[in-house]
């Protein structure tokens, strides 16, 4: 079995991959001071719950959380006797290289999702992640990474006006039944989803007009499908991008090493 791990800014996920299918994803909020062994009791409970064996003898690791990595390291050492892939360590070597600015690294949630999106859909895409940032990942026709563009996520941006405004309450992202609010809820809501709809289309514009050839839009992240709904021109949704994509470069270190 493989065990992928994503940790992001906001939650950890973990997908057990078993020959040919993923039999489990779990998640967990992202805590850097969590140890080896409270993964363990968490991955451990949650496994036998479901009735699945824990037979682990590969682990790949995407975080954006550099401080996470050491226990998640000692995690996998101690419960399963395994040295995980580090995707952006030089021991993890990825399909293409990306093309960016020399010295600059690269996201390697944004590496893993180039990756996945490149074997399910080819070259020439856009790839639009909503997590604690929404990210535009560029992916070149040979499937390197060549730039891309970082906005502030919805959620981040529904907590900066609560926090900064005194008079503006805590609200759920969802598709108002119009635009203009009669309520402040309503206004916020409106603000927020339109807002995103605008800066998901307008951004995706430029790029194709910038990049100057056919492009498809590739959607991952909670928030996709209901981006969708307000006409966000996706053309494709996938909700275990990244996890395929971390599966992917294991794969492709795995031949490596064959």
């Amino acid at each position: 079995m493989l065990l992928c791990i994503d940790c992001g800014n906001t939650n950890t996920v973990f997908s057990v991959w078993d020959t040919d299918k993923f039999v489990a994803t779990l998640r967990t909020s992202t805590e850097h001071q969590r140890t080896a062994d409270q993964y363990w009791v968490w991955f451990s409970q949650l496994m036998e719950h479901r009735g699945i064996a824990i037979d682990i003898d590969a682990v790949i690791i995407s975080t954006t959380v550099p401080r996470v990595v050491f226990n998640l390291r000692v995690f996998t050492d101690r419960y399963f006797n395994v040295r995980p892939m580090v995707v952006g360590k030089p021991e993890c070597a990825l399909p293409q290289m990306p093309r960016v600015d020399a010295g600059v690294s690269v996201g390697p949630d944004r590496l893993v999702n180039t990756a996945g999106a490149f074997d399910r859909h080819g070259g020439d895409l856009i790839v639009v992640d909503f997590g604690t940032a929404t990210t535009f990942d560029v992916v070149a026709e040979d499937g390197a990474y060549v730039g891309g563009v970082i906005a502030p996520g919805v959620n981040l941006s529904l907590e900066a006006l609560h926090a900064s405004a005194a008079a503006l309450p805590h609200v759920d992202v969802t598709k108002p039944e119009k635009v203009i609010g009669t309520n402040t809820v309503e206004c916020m809501q409106s603000g927020v989803f339109w807002g995103y709809v605008g800066l998901v289309n307008g951004v995706c514009d430029r790029i194709k007009g910038e990049y100057g050839r056919e492009m498809r839009v590739i959607a991952t992240g909670g928030l996709a499908p209901l981006f969708q709904m307000g006409h966000a021109r996706f053309d494709a949704l996938e909700d275990d991008l990244t996890m395929h994509g971390l599966r992917v470069i294991h794969a492709h270190n795995e031949r490596l090493t064959a």
